[in-house]
Parts: C-alpha cells; structure tokens; sequence
C-alpha cells in the first residue's frame, strides 16, 4: 500500500481539495453506518482547513470530533488543542457534531491515562478519517522522538488507545493516541505546507529509522492508505 502526495499550488487550493475529501468521505461512512468519526490535530497549519469544514453542509449531528493528541494545559488556554477545535471546527454547521476531549481534571496526563482510554472507548472502530500533522523533527500526533515512552506508544501489541508522553524537546506533558489506535483507522491523512515540512518529508520517505522520525511509522505502513496534502 502506497502513500499519495498531493501537491497544490495554493494554500486556498489545499484547503478546497482536503475540506471535499473528508467530507466526502465522513459523508460516505454516515450513508453506510449511519454514524461518522473525524480525528483531528493542533497547530496553525489545519485551522484555515478547520474554518472551512465548519460551513460544509452534512450531517454532522452524526459525527463525532475527536484528538489525535492534547497538550495538558487548561482548555481555555491558546495551547489547547480542544481550545483550537472549538474556535476553529466546531461552529456553523459543524456545531452540531459531537465532541470527545482528552482533557480531564487530573493534574497530569499520566493519571488520566485510564479515563482518557475509556472516553475514546465509546467511538466506533476503525475510524473513518484521520487528520495528522507532522513536526520539523518528524513527529506526528505526539509521537515525538526521543521520548522516553515512544516505544510503549508504538509498541502495535500494547491494546493501549492512548498515553501520556513528555517530549524531550517541546512544552507540556501530552496524551496522544497510540501508534496501533492511528492505525485502527479508515484513511489517514497529512496535512503539511511550506518548503521546511517538504523537506522533512522528503527526509522521512528517504530511508532511517523509524523512532527517528516517528512519522515514518505512518508513512511506511501498509495497513492504512495515507494520502500527504502539501502547498508551499
């Protein structure tokens, strides 16, 4: 199973192409399950992609949103990928999907690890569309490299949803969903713009390691079809 890499000469063209492509495909899953699920990441690359899902006109009282990953910050704070979804997805038509947080009251990811689980236990597997990004170390979800828990996270036998990890090299504490949860998915795409994460990709297809560059456990898979979405 190949990877797909779409390259757009636009963000705006980017945007069109990937806002059609998943709701044709959420639209497809609630016209054969009757139900759809939508799990997406943080960052500024998706929020223009975020805005424009947001007006598409489906039956979003039958989706559910979910995160690939979260940074354990209150949710009213700008680092807050549940505050980013909010803002950005779940407004206009779209305010009518459903929503499951990773966020809970425990004062770290690590205690929260079993509630988070149970959470994302009630959405339906596998899952209908994934949205991934990818850093300029070559991470994806919270997937990063160098973490100590990366090869638990990874690990395609633990029966493990999700986890809490502490990246070496960025802020906060996370819960990410776990390399066999992102697998347990439909499609996957990646979402990426801009000459650096280009390059990064290029980097990851090229060969290496892959707890190097932890996406590469996505790129080079052949469970799932992935489709990369690119513009300068």
């Amino acid at each position: 199973m190949s990877c797909a890499f779409l390259q757009f000469a636009s963000q705006a063209d980017l945007v069109t192409a990937i806002t059609v492509r998943i709701a044709h495909s959420l639209t497809a899953a609630i016209g054969k399950r009757g139900c759809a699920s939508l799990a997406v990441s943080g960052g500024t690359t998706p929020m223009p992609m975020f805005e424009a899902l947001s007006r598409v006109d489906l039956e979003w009282d039958k989706v559910v949103v979910f995160l690939v990953d979260e940074r354990w910050v209150a949710v009213s704070e700008k680092d807050s990928n549940e505050n980013l979804v909010g803002t950005h997805l779940l407004k206009n038509k779209a305010a009518a999907a459903g929503f499951i947080g990773m966020k809970t009251a425990a004062v770290n990811a690590s205690g929260s690890e079993k509630e988070c689980a149970e959470r994302l236990k009630g959405i339906p597997t596998p899952y209908d569309v994934m949205v991934l990004g990818m850093g300029g170390d070559g991470h994806t979800a919270s997937l990063f490299p160098g973490a100590e828990k990366l090869p638990a996270a990874v690990n395609m036998t633990s029966g493990r949803i999700c986890m809490a990890i502490s990246p070496a090299t960025a802020a906060h504490e996370r819960m990410t969903l776990t390399l066999p949860a992102i697998l347990n998915t439909r499609e996957i795409i990646i979402h990426i713009s801009g000459a650096d994460k280009r390059k990064v990709y290029e980097k990851a297809i090229s060969g290496g390691l892959l707890q190097e560059m932890p996406v590469r456990y996505i790129l080079r898979q052949e469970k799932v079809p992935v489709t990369v979405y690119w513009a300068p």
